[in-house]
């Protein structure tokens, strides 16, 4: 476990909820810093170096996860971030991991608790910067840190929406990840009446498949969709 303190950013638009968390962090020998909001957190994030983040979901100006997609999309940024919210919904959490979180804690915060977990994550990414931050299914490539696609050393071309849908795919692959879990992904609470999930779908199923012999990109009649090596296995 991680011993020495941690410099944490804490992005959380409850006032005396962030002040709680800023003084027992500092009380643990920490470094906290804290912003009202995504913007004011993206900034800081942008200028300064932090261990961790702790990131409240829903705030003004810039919500949790448009933050979050921003930090690693824009920013490039791959420090741990644990999602503080009052939701516990399987669908919200998926989105959070999916969109780059690395935890999950529900309010109230129990600190103790939200402590180890901080140290937890940053003990788990700087153990895992020495190895290659990529996902792997037979001869499809994702690189997580550059977020570049191969297929067959051929880069794909990737919308970010398609991007998060492969990803899912990947990090589950061989197994379903059915219809609702993806459209609860890419649009929260807010499906559309239309089948745009469809379209994504047979867009994607162009890029990663193409005029290959193989075909990795399976759907499953009536419920969702999976991703296969060449040999039926990731």
């Amino acid at each position: 476990m991680v011993k020495q303190p941690l410099s944490i950013l804490i992005i959380e638009d409850n006032a005396a909820l962030a002040a709680n968390i800023y003084d027992f962090l500092e009380a643990c020998g920490h470094r906290p810093d804290a912003a009202p909001d995504g913007e004011s957190g993206l900034a800081l994030l942008a200028a300064n170096g932090y261990d961790a983040v702790v990131l409240d979901w829903m705030m003004p100006r810039m919500d949790g996860m448009t933050m979050l997609e921003r930090l690693r999309t824009v920013l490039k940024s791959r420090v741990p971030v644990i999602v503080l919210t009052a939701r516990d919904q399987l669908e919200h959490k998926l989105h959070g991991f999916t969109t780059g979180a690395d935890d999950y804690v529900v309010k109230p915060v129990a600190l103790p608790e939200l402590e180890i977990r901080l140290r937890v994550i940053v003990e788990r990414a700087r153990g895992a910067r020495a190895a290659p931050q990529r996902l792997d299914v037979g001869d499809l490539h994702f690189d997580l840190d550059s977020l570049v696609v191969t297929r067959a050393g051929r880069v794909l071309a990737m919308t970010p929406v398609r991007r998060q849908i492969l990803e899912l795919l990947m990090r589950r692959a061989p197994n379903l990840v059915r219809r609702d879990e993806l459209e609860s992904l890419i649009w929260n609470e807010r499906v559309p009446d239309t089948d745009v999930l469809r379209s994504h779908m047979h867009m994607l199923r162009r890029a990663v498949d193409g005029s290959s012999e193989h075909k990795m990109l399976a759907t499953v009649a009536g419920s969702g969709y999976r991703l296969v090596a060449e040999d039926g296995d990731a």
